[in-house]
């Protein structure tokens, strides 16, 4: 006598619950929402199912970290760019107004 077992018709989808804790966790901590929405992925393809919260965690995690980046480069840009005219307007003794990588900046709206 042989028992044949089928996959169950209805029940948990494997890394269903992965997925949502995946884009939950994408939101706040972008990569490794990504890496964990992509873990989820490929446990449900594996399992023959498909999963929309993976999917999404997969999407979020990769907009936002991309998102982070740019504004991550424009802060440093701001910041190079406010020192530079800081120094060059101590140079100049906080009067007038000084040129800084093309852009003129009155030394008067720095205060010393």
């Amino acid at each position: 006598m042989s028992v044949e077992y089928n996959r169950p018709t209805s029940g948990p989808v494997p890394g269903r619950t992965l997925g949502i804790v995946a884009l939950v966790v994408a939101i706040f901590f972008n990569v490794i929402g990504l890496i964990l929405g992509i873990v989820a992925l490929v446990q449900s393809r594996k399992a023959g199912h498909k999963n929309g919260f993976a999917v999404a965690a997969i999407i979020v995690g990769a907009v936002l970290t991309v998102v982070g980046i740019i504004v991550a480069i424009a802060v440093i840009s701001a910041i190079g760019f406010g020192t530079a005219a800081y120094q060059a307007c101590e140079a100049a003794g906080f009067t007038g107004s000084v040129v800084v990588n093309g852009t003129e900046v009155a030394c008067s709206s720095i205060g010393g």
